[in-house]
């Protein structure tokens, strides 16, 4: 059965930081792309970002370039995505997904999702 499990979520000031990392199990993490995708409140689904399998090839959604970071552990079948300089319009639940494709893709591999909301 594949298992994704995000967490790392959480209440942040702005310009404050986040790290979330998902925990996969179930399929061969290390042989697949890996992506996180966002759904503020009252808003639709937006991919963030993408990694190919071996870390090499990472892509961003614009308004987060040079703010948010992917990375994975494929020892430890874990995706990350660092977040720093956090804004309002962060304010989603972030879902891991299975796939690299720089879109929102099929959900059909997804995490549960880890609510991340930037507030003072």
């Amino acid at each position: 059965e594949v298992q994704l499990v995000e967490s790392g979520g959480g209440l942040v000031q702005p310009g404050g930081s986040l790290r979330l990392s998902c925990t996969t199990s179930g399929f061969s993490f290390s042989s697949s792309g890996m992506r996180w995708v966002r759904q503020g409140p009252g808003k639709g689904l937006e991919w963030v970002s993408s990694i190919d399998s071996g870390g090499v090839v990472r892509m961003y959604k614009d308004s987060v370039k040079g703010r948010f970071t992917i990375s994975r552990d494929n020892a430890k079948n874990t995706l990350y995505l660092q977040m720093n300089s956090l804004k309002h319009e962060d304010t989603a639940m972030y879902y891991c997904a299975k796939g690299g494709m720089e879109y929102v893709g099929p959900r059909e591999y997804w995490g549960q999702g880890t609510q991340v909301t930037v507030s003072s």
